[in-house]
C-alpha cells in the first residue's frame, strides 16, 4: 500500500496505521490522518538536541524516561485495544515518569510531559490539533518551542482538566517544571548556536 492509495477522509485506528509501510511520517488525530513535514531542519535539531540532553541528564537518576521523535505515544479514549485506539502522535519529546505506560511499541496513555518544537508548517497542527488531544489525554505539561521566534509556552493541566498557559518565557529566561522539582532549563543553552 502507498501512502497516496489511503482515504483521507476515512477515520483509522491505529491496528491500522500498524499495517502501513509507506515512507511518508504520519500521524493519526482523533482517527484523521496528518502529514509529517519532512525530516526537521537544522535549527529544529539542535533545539531538540539541548532539550533532550538536559532532560536526560537530569533523568538519570529518576524514575522517569524521556523519549524522543520518531517514538509513537498511544491516546486511548477507553480500550487499549489497537483497534480502538484512534491518536496516535510522534512528539518531538516527552518524558513518562509511569515505566508502566512503556511498552515495546512507544507510550500508551498521556506523557507527563510533552515537547513540540514548531516547524515551518507544522504549527496550525501542534498548536490547535496535538493541543486539544493532549488536554483531553491529561498531559500535565506541554511544552511548544518556536525556534525561529526563540520563545518558550508551557501550558500546565489544571484540576479541572483544562490547559492554562504560562507567561511567554524567551532567551534570558529559565525553564522550570513541577513535574521535574529542581530541573532547571536556561534558554540561552536552548537557542544559543542556532
Amino acid at each position: 500500500m502507498r501512502f497516496s492509495d489511503l482515504d483521507l477522509n476515512k477515520t483509522y485506528s491505529y491496528a491500522d496505521y500498524l499495517k502501513w509501510q509507506f515512507d511518508e511520517r504520519i500521524e493519526l488525530i482523533k482517527g484523521k490522518i496528518f502529514h509529517m513535514i519532512p525530516a526537521p531542519n537544522t535549527i529544529h535539531q539542535r533545539v531538540s538536541g539541548a532539550v533532550f540532553t538536559e532532560l536526560y541528564t537530569y533523568l538519570k537518576k529518576m524514575p522517569c524516561s524521556v523519549f524522543s521523535a520518531p517514538f509513537d505515544v498511544r491516546l486511548p479514549k477507553k480500550s487499549l485495544e489497537d483497534n480502538t485506539v484512534y491518536t496516535v502522535v510522534q512528539p518531538d519529546i516527552c518524558v513518562i515518569c509511569d515505566p508502566l505506560k512503556v511498552d515495546k511499541k512507544g507510550c500508551i496513555g498521556a506523557p507527563d510531559i510533552v515537547v513540540e518544537i514548531l516547524s515551518p508548517g507544522n504549527n496550525r497542527k501542534e498548536l490547535k490539533n496535538k493541543f486539544e488531544v493532549y488536554e483531553e489525554a491529561g498531559v500535565k505539561e506541554y511544552w511548544i518551542i518556536h525556534p525561529n521566534e526563540q520563545t518558550f509556552l508551557k501550558y500546565s493541566l489544571t484540576k479541572e482538566g483544562k490547559f492554562n498557559a504560562e507567561r511567554l518565557l524567551t532567551i534570558g529566561d529559565e525553564i522550570t517544571s513541577s513535574i521535574l522539582p529542581g530541573f532547571v532549563l536556561n534558554l540561552d543553552e536552548v537557542f544559543i548556536n542556532q
